[in-house]
């Protein structure tokens, strides 16, 4: 549900969405699975994830959303650009960035709250590329990824997601995000699709 007295935000303000960026770690194939699971296979916007990986093993992660989505899936790679309806999964131990044109980048740089890629990152990256037409999401997850990411996606007007802590299978991510203050919904995970359609498709308020 929308956040009972928030101030206005970008659900209202901004004329549209060009990304969405989603963010997740312990329990998060499961999230992300119900969450992509249920957009449409002619999304209109490109979805950046992270998901923290185990780097010691290669990863079979966008097979298995793939299987379970409607959307391409695909591992990122560095010096592409994004296409609506392709879902840019970060590799293991690389970060995951964007610019304002939409090409992405891979960075080997340091640990951020000891992972490697960074929630925080990715949505700084994207607060700084897209401003108030970025959608951010943070899912179920250990430590506190994502939060400081978050409050630089709303200070450049977008729309901050957190699914609902009582509902993640760990709440330690979405509660470091609720506790920012800077988000516009709280949501049981099988709500969030829905809302990232209708701001997507123009209709949430």
């Amino acid at each position: 549900m929308k956040l009972p007295g928030d101030t206005p935000g970008s659900a209202q303000a901004s004329e549209g969405y060009d990304i969405v960026a989603l963010a997740a770690s312990a329990g998060g194939i499961t999230a992300l699975s119900r969450v992509l699971g249920e957009l449409p296979v002619d999304f209109p916007v490109p979805v950046l994830v992270v998901q923290h990986l185990d780097p010691r093993h290669k990863t079979v992660i966008a097979a298995v959303l793939g299987r379970r989505t409607k959307l391409r899936v695909k591992l990122a790679e560095s010096e592409e650009h994004v296409q609506p309806g392709i879902v840019y999964i970060a590799p293991p131990n690389r970060h995951l960035l964007v610019d304002a044109a939409g090409v992405l980048t891979l960075s080997s740089s340091e640990l951020v709250h000891f992972v490697r890629p960074s929630a925080d990152l990715l949505f700084e990256s994207v607060a700084g590329a897209y401003g108030s037409r970025a959608v951010a999401c943070v899912l179920t997850g250990t430590g506190r990824d994502g939060a400081m990411g978050i409050t630089a996606v709303k200070s450049r007007g977008g729309t901050v997601i957190v699914q609902d802590p009582a509902s993640a299978e760990f709440a330690g991510m979405p509660d470091a995000a609720v506790a920012t203050g800077q988000i516009d919904f709280v949501l049981p995970l099988d709500e969030i699709a829905t809302v990232i359609r209708g701001l997507i498709e123009g209709e949430a308020t």
